[in-house]
């Protein structure tokens, strides 16, 4: 997910916490364990992505690729970047240093505020089509959400609008609550939003304010339910999707194997989605990879009114389902560039949707059909360079092309 969503989450978090802790009775040192519990909780919530200082370890885009949502998205990496986090605040926060020395319940509370603050950024990162792989060493597979688009403006809207009138102060209150609102209106003015969606999201921050004209934390926890409900409600949509995408399958391409179906949920809205497709005939010796764009109400919402900006087809005909895009390729001649070509191999560890056109290599989850993204390697004018070292030990997420077997759960 992106850090905006990573530290509306994690001040939520500790500002949660800190309701639920006895009332503290000194107002000084209270004043003080919340404002150290809401740091604990966005910094503990961003932290993970301090492995951004590791991608220059390998040259462009291996760095990115194999380093990003790395080891630091790991449980086990978690523990040194608790105990960081803590022993900084320790060294720099003197209200801080005496509050977790002089208080044994507030002290309890920041460490489990730390603890799942790394815990719920990998949660919010395994839910959309990058991944994760949070078990390793133990298990060095990617996993995938494939549910929630990796910038959600529900969790901007219902989180920012409910932590906003928390803020003290009428004028800084309400210009951040502005803002909260502000940003799905210029999202649907760049084209990411359907009108549905923006009015959803407006009616949304609506009940989150009425909640939090109530005493208490009615407001936060109201944002909370609305976040765990759209998150329920995308894995319901999304097992429907899958259903459709596999029996759309079944009619073209008859006797494959189908591999993976990764899914991108488009902004706020359950009814559209980006897909691709690996699949495997193995008597032939070969492989397809397919794009397309469903919609799972035709009759509210077909694909040609899917935003564009994400995969949407303006200008089609009123439709479910279609097909964008297919490419085919030869199982032996993804092995033998595999095993002759290290930059290649070590691309592997990142992707899941593999298109290979013009000694180049993309996973197209990222982009249109033959565009560049992030992701593209150049593999062929890379082959003379140095092997990629240190490589991390990532699962290749298309072993199962490789003679590798299934590489997913």
């Amino acid at each position: 997910m992106d850090n905006l969503t990573h530290s509306l989450v994690g001040l939520a978090l500790g500002e949660l916490v800190d309701r639920a802790l006895p009332a503290h009775p000194d107002p000084q040192r209270g004043r003080t364990r919340r404002r150290v519990l809401l740091a604990t909780g966005a910094l503990a919530s961003n932290f993970p992505d301090l492995d951004l200082v590791l991608t220059p370890l390998l040259a462009p885009p291996l760095g990115y690729l194999l380093h990003h949502r790395g080891h630091t998205h790991t449980l086990l990496f978690a523990l040194p970047q608790i105990a960081l986090l803590l022993g900084l605040m320790w060294l720099l926060w003197p209200g801080a240093r005496r509050l977790m020395q002089g208080d044994r319940t507030a002290r309890n509370a920041i460490l489990a505020t730390a603890a799942l603050g790394m815990v719920l950024h990998l949660s919010l990162d395994f839910l959309n089509v990058y991944g994760v792989h949070p078990f390793y060493p133990l298990d060095a597979r990617w996993l995938y959400g494939d549910i929630v688009f990796i910038v959600e403006p529900v969790f901007w809207t219902a989180l920012g609008v409910a932590l906003a009138l928390q803020v003290p102060g009428r004028v800084l209150r309400w210009m951040l609550t502005g803002l909260m609102l502000a940003a799905p209106v210029l999202f649907f003015a760049m084209g990411f939003l359907q009108w549905g969606s923006l009015v959803g999201l407006l009616l949304l921050a609506g009940v989150v304010a009425l909640a939090s004209r109530r005493a208490g934390a009615a407001g936060l926890v109201t944002a909370v339910v609305a976040c765990l409900g759209f998150i329920a409600i995308q894995g319901v949509a999304g097992h429907l999707a899958r259903e459709q995408i596999r029996s759309a399958l079944a009619q073209v391409e008859p006797g494959s194997r189908v591999l993976d179906m990764p899914l991108s949920a488009f902004p706020s809205n359950p009814l559209c989605w980006s897909f691709a497709t690996v699949t495997e005939n193995g008597g032939a010796g070969s492989y397809a990879i397919r794009l397309g764009v469903l919609s799972l109400a035709p009759g509210v919402t077909g694909v040609e009114a899917c935003p564009a900006r994400f995969g949407g087809m303006p200008g089609s005909a009123p439709a479910e389902f279609a097909w964008k895009y297919r490419e085919d390729g030869n199982l032996a001649g993804l092995r033998g560039l595999q095993r002759d070509n290290c930059q290649f191999d070590a691309w592997l560890r990142f992707a899941r949707v593999p298109s290979l056109i013009g000694g180049k290599a993309t996973d197209i989850r990222f982009s249109a059909p033959g565009e560049d993204n992030f992701s593209t390697l150049p593999y062929g004018a890379m082959a003379s360079q140095p092997c990629p070292a240190p490589v991390p030990q990532w699962g290749r997420p298309r072993g199962d092309l490789l003679g590798e077997g299934r590489d997913r759960p």
